[in-house]
């Protein structure tokens, strides 16, 4: 990895500003060169919002994401508005309930079940951008394992410690279950070594 270009998208409420935070302050750790940016839709709550994370292993000359290498979107919203700013060859990491996949056929599609998860396995709905954290490093590897938990230990508020932890270990279950999915957006289970479809 020389650069990775990341949008985390979603709506207002879903805490992915937290996330992409939490992901620059792993990667600055992990020594990386990092820049992060976040923006909001008109409403605080249910308007869209994306958070932006560049990272480097030099130092990065433009600040801002153009054609990103990694698209998270955690709703259909968040999916139509930002699948042309990913680059052919790009991931796109889409949570279970976004039904209309892109018709694009020169990147790769990971449908996850994240917000389900949150929901039925952890009881939590509010831990789901903690598993899409862990699903995202887990499918691309940007940040040492280690450094993405002690940032997220560092920046969830006091008393949410043990569920934010263990809501980045289901996503990272989540990777180790499905080693992959198919154009279709259909898991794969075990037979797919993912590092191969996310090189930079």
């Amino acid at each position: 990895m020389v650069q990775r270009e990341l949008r985390l998208s979603g709506s207002g409420g879903q805490g992915l500003i937290l996330a992409g935070i939490i992901l620059a302050e792993a990667a600055l750790s992990d020594g990386k060169h990092v820049v992060q940016s976040q923006s909001y839709g008109p409403e605080a709550r249910g308007g869209a919002s994306k958070a932006e994370v560049i990272i480097s292993e030099k130092e990065i000359n433009y600040p801002k994401v153009r054609n990103c290498d990694v698209l998270l979107a955690l709703t259909q919203v968040a999916c139509d508005k930002y699948i042309d700013s990913l680059k052919k060859g790009g991931s796109l990491i889409i949570d279970s309930s976004v039904r209309n996949k892109p018709n694009r056929e020169d990147i790769y599609i990971y449908t996850i079940p994240i917000l389900e998860t949150a929901e039925n396995v952890l009881n939590r709905p509010m831990v789901a951008n903690m598993i899409a954290l862990g699903s995202l490093n887990g499918l691309i590897k940007v940040v040492d394992k280690v450094e993405l938990e002690k940032a997220v230990l560092n920046r969830v508020p006091k008393g949410t410690e043990t569920i934010n932890k263990a809501a980045l270990e289901e996503g990272f279950k989540l990777i180790t279950r499905y080693e992959g999915v198919d154009n279709e957006g259909q898991y794969r289970p075990n037979k797919i070594n993912t590092t191969e479809f996310c090189q930079a």
